[in-house]
C-alpha cells in the first residue's frame, strides 16, 4: 500500500463519514477520529458490496456505490453513538 493510497483512503473515509453523520438526525457523541474511522470502514465494505452487485464501476459518477457507502457510514455512526451513550457502559442495567 502506497502513501498516496493511504492518504486517499483517509480523505474518502472522511468524506463518507461526514456525509453519513449528516444523515443521522440529532447530535452524535462521537469525535472526528471515530467519524473518519467509520467512514473508512464503510467505504471499504461499501466498495466490496457494490463490486458484488456489479455496480462499482459505471460510466460517470458511481452513485449507487456512494449511496451504499454513505448508508453504511450512517449506520456505523448511529451504532457507535448508541454504544457510547451514557448509561450504556459495561454492567449497567435499567430496571
Amino acid at each position: 500500500m502506497t502513501i498516496s493510497s493511504i492518504i486517499g483512503a483517509i480523505i474518502i473515509g472522511t468524506v463518507i463519514g461526514v456525509l453519513g453523520r449528516l444523515v443521522v438526525p440529532g447530535r452524535q457523541r462521537i469525535g472526528i477520529l471515530w467519524t473518519i474511522g467509520v467512514g473508512i470502514v464503510a467505504a471499504l465494505i461499501g466498495s466490496a458490496i457494490a463490486a458484488g452487485f456489479d455496480v462499482a464501476d459505471t460510466d460517470g459518477v458511481d452513485w449507487v456505490e456512494w449511496l451504499i457507502q454513505i448508508g453504511l457510514a450512517a449506520f456505523g455512526v448511529a451504532a457507535l453513538d448508541r454504544a457510547k451513550a451514557p448509561g450504556r457502559g459495561r454492567g449497567s442495567r435499567r430496571h
